[in-house]
């Protein structure tokens, strides 16, 4: 089965838990064990879920942090689910390339949201995706700083011994 269709099952299962305030792994346990009308959850169905409830604290704070003007609490149920998909997407597994986590997160807006959601949902990725690279750029020049004092060190001690 084909992600996207994965995306739109996971979707559906945390936009239930969410209106009916129901914790995301007792559904997705009850819709693993009974999936209802619908064929079983694809696994990466599951894999989402999984994967937003483990980090959604994360995905909550980075969402509040890169939103202006609208917390998570405020979204849109839909949205927040869909935006919570596609930042676990981006933060949490390096098995989709970010772009597409956002190319996803915008079909499914396209589809269930209002015509304002797509922007918001958009701008709303993307910064946090300019936030990621921009944090491992700042990790990479770290290690790399810390790789030259590591060498300096190493070389002064070799010149300390040879003394």
């Amino acid at each position: 089965m084909a992600r996207s269709t994965a995306r739109k099952r996971a979707l559906n299962t945390l936009y239930e838990a969410d209106e009916k305030g129901q914790d995301f792994l007792s559904l997705l346990a009850e819709r693993i064990k009974e999936p209802g009308a619908q064929t079983p959850l694809p696994d990466y169905a599951i894999d989402i879920v999984r994967g937003v409830a483990d980090h959604r604290r994360d995905i909550d704070h980075e969402l509040d942090e890169h939103s202006t003007g609208w917390k998570v609490r405020r979204m849109a149920v839909v949205d927040r689910n869909i935006l919570r998909i596609a930042t676990w997407e981006i933060l949490f597994n390096d098995e989709v390339p970010d772009r597409v986590a956002i190319d996803e997160a915008l079909g499914l807006a396209k589809s269930l949201s209002d015509g304002d959601s797509p922007a918001f949902i958009h701008g709303l990725l993307s910064a946090i995706c300019d936030d990621k690279q921009s944090r491992a750029n700042a990790d990479s020049e770290a290690s790399n700083e810390s790789d030259a004092a590591s060498d300096a060190n190493t070389a002064a001690d070799g010149e300390s011994l040879a003394e």
